[in-house]
């Protein structure tokens, strides 16, 4: 083994199973997760969240398992579970600290405990080595140690991947630290950031997509003062972006498990600190309430029109959380058909990344079929899903109704070809 460590990841989604595969390729690895469908499928090669391709997954030396005496083959064990949040907003870390405890229970001394889960500062620390303790009867910074290195996959991304994408290490000794660098860096070609904490590195992680939500929140503030002023937004924008120092944001829906979710745990922390965190929340209000605003400038256009929005025939293109990828956790589009539902208006939803048993599941819509995409009076274009994009114009033809509206959420489409067609198209 080229670092010297057993390694085990713990926890096979979007982020674990690009990281068990990259150290899979040089030496042995256990690849740990409670969902025993997964296990299978993975044990088959079929990744569905499609970040693995199946000749990489299978040729990768790991064994994939949901048992703990498996687990307790290795001594480096890579915590990558989900950190949402809850229906009121607060972090829900439930899923790391049950990894915590599946981890517990699989310590011996001399092991190193890294976790990658984006958390608040202090929670690997302060949350999980409690439990870690707990479960093995083992002291941390005796009998074992921990270290915390953010992931910061980007779902669908083919380009910025585990092993090409700068990693933030950490450890809470000198030791710990060079160690987790080392096997880090054993596999990730663009090298390793050594953070001089633990909590330095929670904190870098959590705000790298809290700026991102501010800047976002800041474009779509925008775009409602440029509405009222009958400007388009990304014609601005791309006038804007002539200066060299522009940031290229844009309006938008924010959804996904990192943007729109990880600024709400360094709010929970810091109003536990004392401190009310107003720039942060007031970008993060901003962003949640998207999907309502859009539905309802929409619906004004409809009333403008002369059309009962009650009796129109509406479509959502897109409800992943992103573009070409089948990910449905935290999508925003979701809150597009929450809206009109409110306008007693049942949307049809297609989107050919999802999987409909997860849409059910998740948001309780099934998706429609292509074929039903037709006699349409409002259209959303909600995700900017390369099938989408390829569309022409006799594509919305066969599709829409003669003068109906089009709402590009995404700014994907072509402007020129719709001015000359008798379909009315707006952007946010």
């Amino acid at each position: 083994m080229l670092n010297n460590r057993n390694i085990a990841v713990i926890g096979l989604g979007y982020v674990g199973l690009p990281v068990a595969v990259a150290f899979g390729k040089s030496q042995s690895v256990v690849g740990f997760d409670i969902n025993s469908e997964r296990i299978e499928e993975l044990r088959k090669g079929f990744d569905r969240t499609l970040e693995v391709e199946q000749e990489e997954l299978t040729s990768a030396n790991i064994e994939f398992t949901n048992s703990i005496d498996v687990l307790r083959k290795a001594d480096f064990h890579i915590v990558a579970v989900p950190t949402p949040i809850n229906e009121a907003r607060k972090p829900d870390l439930r899923p790391m600290l049950s990894a915590s405890r599946t981890v517990g229970r699989a310590l011996k001394k001399g092991d190193i405990v890294v976790f990658e889960s984006t958390v608040y500062p202090g929670a690997t620390e302060e949350d999980c080595v409690p439990i870690l303790e707990a479960e093995s009867g083992l002291k941390c910074g005796e009998d074992f140690t921990v270290g915390y290195s953010p992931e910061r996959i980007n779902p669908g991304d083919k380009e910025h991947t585990f092993t090409t994408i700068t990693k933030i290490v950490s450890g809470q000794d000198a030791a710990t630290l060079d160690t987790v660098a080392q096997v880090y860096e054993s596999v990730v070609t663009a090298g390793v950031y050594r953070a001089s904490s633990i909590k330095v590195a929670e904190a870098a992680k959590v705000i790298e997509n809290t700026q991102r939500d501010l800047n976002i929140a800041l474009m779509n503030e925008l775009s409602l003062i440029f509405q009222t002023m009958g400007i388009d937004t990304l014609d601005v924008l791309e006038a804007a972006g002539t200066k060299w120092n522009f940031l290229p944001f844009r309006p938008g829906l924010v959804g996904g498990h990192c943007i729109g979710v990880d600024p709400y745990y360094l709010t929970h922390k810091a109003e536990l600190m004392g401190h009310h965190p107003q720039v942060i929340l007031a970008g993060r209000r901003i962003n949640d309430d998207m999907g309502k605003v859009i539905v309802q400038n929409a619906i004004k256009r409809l009333v403008k029109a002369g059309e009962n929005p009650a009796q129109a025939k509406v479509a959502i293109l897109g409800l992943t959380f992103k573009e070409n990828c089948p990910d449905l956790r935290n999508s925003k589009v979701i809150d597009l058909v929450n809206e009109l539902k409110s306008f007693g208006i049942e949307p049809l939803v297609h989107d050919p990344m999802a999987d409909n048993e997860e849409a059910k599941h998740e948001y309780g819509v099934s998706l429609c079929k292509d074929e039903d995409l037709v006699d349409i009076d409002l259209m959303f274009v909600a995700v900017a899903h390369n099938d989408y994009r390829q569309w022409q114009m006799s594509d919305f033809e066969k599709r829409l109704k003669p003068g109906a509206h089009v709402f590009d959420v995404k700014g994907i489409l072509n402007r020129e070809a719709f001015a000359q067609s008798n379909f009315d198209l707006a952007r946010i």
